[in-house]
């Protein structure tokens, strides 16, 4: 992994993924997108049980690197990275920093949650310069948002900062990385079992609710020993301790 595009850590089971191209604006190229993808794989073998992905310097993500957007493999590379932070089997959560213009908006779409600063602001201008995004991001936008929010990103190519962002439902809460970090911290304290199960169901709302795999989801968490903790611990009065199994 390259440690000048991004830097990684993990403590207290909460993995943190900090692009690192300020001058940049942390625009994304190939390279920083392959670095994602080692990087999601790196935390979660480290025990992360929980991800915040964030910005170095004054924004968050300013979209795709106009050096390479057009050039062959960087659609590959680009929606590998989205790709693999949504299949994470954890909770993962933006710490939206300041603009995420284009795929830095898809980005904080392919996480879990949203937690945006003041200086944070959204937008997908691809009308104007006439690329495109897959429809995985159309349909991503429209389910956490709404269609009226995907369309004006989309259509009539607005900026949403992030009052309006949180109002339309696009974000979260309202705070800084500190915040994302205090979230990510709670996750990582609840049912990894449970939130897998949550999070596949969630995202896969495709599949019919008899699914097969989303029922053996679902009975994994009733079988479990974090099952027979939670219970235990609420008998006792003390918090859980969840182990993933």
């Amino acid at each position: 992994m390259d440690e000048q595009l991004i830097n990684v850590s993990v403590a207290d089971g909460v993995g943190v993924l900090e692009l690192n191209r300020p001058e940049r604006r942390n625009a994304l190229n190939v390279a920083l997108c392959r670095a994602i993808v080692d990087a999601v794989g790196s935390v979660l073998a480290d025990g992360a049980r929980a991800i915040v992905v964030t910005g170095a310097g004054s924004s968050f993500c300013a979209g795709a690197d106009f050096g390479e957007v057009y050039t062959d493999g960087f659609r590959d590379a680009l929606y590998a990275a989205l790709h693999v932070v949504t299949d994470a089997p954890v909770p993962v959560v933006a710490a939206v920093n300041g603009p995420a213009i284009g795929g830095g908006t898809q980005l904080a779409i392919a996480c879990d949650l949203r937690v945006a600063a003041p200086e944070a602001v959204f937008g997908v201008p691809t009308a104007r310069i006439g690329l495109a995004v897959d429809p995985w991001t159309v349909h991503r936008l429209a389910q956490l948002a709404g269609g009226g929010t995907a369309r004006s990103l989309l259509i009539a190519c607005a900026q949403m900062d992030a009052g309006l962002a949180h109002a339309r439902g696009l974000v979260d809460r309202l705070g800084g990385t500190a915040d994302a970090l205090a979230l990510a911290a709670e996750l990582a304290t609840l049912a990894p079992m449970t939130l897998a199960y949550n999070k596949l169901t969630a995202d896969r709302t495709d599949l019919p609710v008899d699914d097969p795999m989303l029922l053996r989801a679902f009975e994994a968490c009733w079988s479990s020993a974090d099952l027979v903790e939670g219970q235990r611990a609420r008998t006792e009065r003390r918090s859980p301790q969840f182990h993933g199994r």
